[in-house]
């Protein structure tokens, strides 16, 4: 039994966008090393009411740092084009359900793609998603559904066996000790399990799975090399 990674992403999340082509961009060398990765949508508004929590920007002290933080996680993840929109916070319950009723019916790279294309859509190009007519625009604009096609996802996002998928999706991470996103459940090779958070813990996931690793190195004065 190889390794398994479940990540929970809520298209509203700047960490979650980082995590999210972070482990697409390492999914073949995951594969090499038996771990397999897959995506759930959630509501990260539900996670922080369900824990307690309280978003980052709600804090002074914690938005302030956030600044900087965000700008470096950019930089060293060659992201750079990423920015928080206007219209920040979004509601992203219609851009959720979307995702959820897609990864039901659609092939998997359909469905990876077209979350993609959403976090490009509200994190670049500042399209709010949450808008009825945004959402169907950027899915069509994907040219990976046909015009019946997106009014079936269209109509989903307000069927109730959608909004239940969601609301259970975001449940199931509150039930494993969720307070934020990007939430991740992983299992190792050995069948055991725990939870991990944060754009900034995969080198704490890769030990548990047991996969070879580099670690962060200060390189000896006069003997500076390029960075990887």
């Amino acid at each position: 039994m190889g390794g398994h990674i479940d990540c929970y992403l809520d298209c509203a999340s700047f960490y979650g966008t980082i995590a999210f082509n972070y482990l697409l961009k390492n999914r073949k060398l995951l594969a090499g090393h038996d771990v397999d990765v897959e995506f759930h949508p959630v509501f990260l508004g539900g996670i922080n009411v369900g824990s307690g929590n309280k978003p980052p920007w709600s804090l002074p002290a914690k938005a302030k740092y956030g600044q900087f933080d965000g700008d470096r996680a950019k930089k060293y993840h060659n992201m750079e084009k990423i920015s928080a929109p206007d219209f920040f916070p979004p509601l992203t319950l219609l851009p959720q359900r979307a995702l959820c009723f897609i990864k039901a019916n659609h092939p998997n790279t359909t469905f990876e793609k077209t979350w993609a294309r959403f976090f490009d859509a509200m994190w670049i190009d500042h399209i709010n998603i949450t808008v009825p007519a945004d959402l169907a625009s950027v899915l069509a604009g994907t040219k990976l559904y046909s015009e019946q096609e997106v009014e079936a996802i269209m109509k989903a996002t307000q069927e109730k066996e959608w909004k239940d998928k969601l609301l259970a999706n975001t449940q199931k991470v509150l039930d494993q000790g969720a307070f934020g996103a990007p939430w991740f459940w992983v299992r190792n090779a050995e069948g055991v399990e725990e939870p991990f958070f944060g754009s900034d813990r995969f080198h704490f996931m890769w030990e548990f799975l047991g996969i070879p690793w580099q670690d962060i190195a200060i390189i000896p004065k006069g003997e500076a090399k390029p960075k990887l």
